[in-house]
């Protein structure tokens, strides 16, 4: 080989080099269509979930009342 066809070979070799440099992947794993929806569907379960929470304690605390009010006069009754 003579000293311009190795300066190619040498160049070619520097270009595919930066071709094939390895660089870290920023682009996230595709996630499906399906799976999207599924999360989204959890996570709208999740927060009627904690929606609700509030209103059924409140709910517990008044039918607790409505028990004690009940309980003397059923015991007076009988």
């Amino acid at each position: 080989m003579n000293k311009k066809q190795k300066m190619i070979k040498m160049t070619a070799k520097r270009a595919k080099a930066r071709l094939n440099k390895h660089t870290a992947p920023t682009i996230k794993k595709y996630v499906s269509k399906g799976d999207r929806a599924k999360a989204l569907a959890q996570e709208q379960a999740e927060a009627a979930l904690s929606a609700n929470k509030p209103s059924d304690e409140e709910q517990s605390s008044v039918e607790e009342v409505q028990d004690t009010q009940v309980e003397p006069t059923d015991t007076k009754q009988a």
